[in-house]
């Protein structure tokens, strides 16, 4: 078992290949073919999986939060309270919420009737221009998607946000000049992850949806399931 730091390093390498695979041989195969169809079964696989990695990236990232606070705050304790067991147990407990969320918000989307315009003004089946093709009143959908999407954002952003302020007062602490860079550019990395990752899944998700935002969020969809999956292992690179 290698570092509890490096544990999550991989489990997060491992999301962001599996995020980007989700969408993007689809979105090149539109791209660079005249196929510009996919199935409905493949359309509810492939947003199930959307969901699912949304969800496992944001909790990940607040996992490995905690786990920047325990070896920066009290690092004689590190291995003892990050044990492989307890992060193995992290991990599963992260998969499991994540699945259940997936599986929660896709079966309450295509429980909705579709009975018209079959054409989805997106480039993958995301929530939003799936939700649009409905015959039916998607108002209470959208209502536990946006409940939903704040609920795991305010959760995850709070563990971050109370880890870096222990963070912050245990290196204003340290008398050296050299354990405080050391102990900032160990979090500099998953900063910069966690201000592309949410900042991005906040603006698509955590706002209702309007017919003016639907270019937008196009892009903005395509950026945080296929680039910044891309991104992440170059930024974590450059840290090493």
């Amino acid at each position: 078992f290698h570092s509890p730091m490096y544990f999550l390093l991989s489990v997060l390498s491992f999301t962001d290949s599996s995020f980007s695979t989700v969408s993007t041989p689809k979105l090149l195969e539109n791209f660079l073919t005249s196929s510009q169809s996919i199935s409905f079964a493949a359309c509810v696989v492939q947003m199930a999986l959307i969901s699912l990695h949304g969800t496992l990236e944001c909790l990940l990232l607040a996992i490995m939060a905690y786990d920047r606070l325990t070896a920066i705050c009290y690092p004689l304790l590190y291995h003892t309270i990050m044990s492989q067991r307890f992060c193995i147990q992290l991990v599963a407990a992260t998969y499991t919420a994540s699945v259940a969320n997936s599986a929660l918000l896709t079966g309450y989307i295509f429980k909705l009737p579709y009975c018209g315009p079959n054409i989805i003004n997106h480039y993958f089946c995301d929530i939003p221009p799936v939700l649009r093709l409905a015959c039916a009143d998607t108002a209470e959908v959208e209502a536990i998607i946006f409940i939903t999407s704040v609920l795991i954002i305010l959760f995850t952003i709070t563990i971050i946000l109370v880890s870096y302020a222990y963070i912050l007062v245990t290196i204003c602490r340290m008398h050296s000049l050299a354990a405080q860079s050391k102990a900032l550019s160990t979090c500099a990395s998953h900063l910069a992850i966690i201000c592309l990752f949410y900042g991005t899944i906040s603006f698509m998700y955590a706002q209702p949806s309007s017919p003016s935002s639907v270019d937008q969020n196009k892009f903005v969809s395509v950026f945080y399931t296929v680039a910044i999956p891309m991104l992440n292992p170059l930024i974590y690179t450059l840290r090493n």
